[in-house]
């Protein structure tokens, strides 16, 4: 598709170029929403900020550009979503299991807190 420029005047191609930059500003944003889809508040992450360590923690707060992600040592980041790797949950659901089944197993019983059955 090929816009000929040429012929347009000084102020339409200032009003062209608003259009272009408001047009591209707006692709940014729902590309930027599309990848804190993604995620949900709450979940496990990791990042890997520039010359420093892998940091993980947990993603608190949706912001216009970026997520905020409290990190396990207590810092607050905020974080591009494309730079956001998601935590594995199958490590934390065979945990998850393991406790479930220690609860369910100890349901039912009277238990002593005076030393006399």
């Amino acid at each position: 598709m090929a816009i000929d420029i040429d012929d347009l005047t000084y102020e339409q191609l200032i009003n062209l170029n608003h259009k272009i930059v408001e047009r591209l500003k707006f692709m940014d944003s729902m590309h930027t929403h599309n990848e804190m889809m993604q995620f949900n508040p709450g979940d496990k992450v990791t990042f890997e900020p520039r010359n420093r360590e892998k940091q993980t923690g947990t993603l608190v707060k949706f912001n216009k550009k970026t997520v905020t992600v409290l990190t396990d040592d207590g810092q607050s980041w905020n974080v591009a979503p494309h730079l956001l790797s998601k935590i594995n949950k199958n490590k934390n659901k065979k945990i998850n299991k393991q406790k479930s089944k220690t609860k369910k197993s100890n349901r039912g019983k009277v238990v002593s807190l005076h030393g006399r059955q």
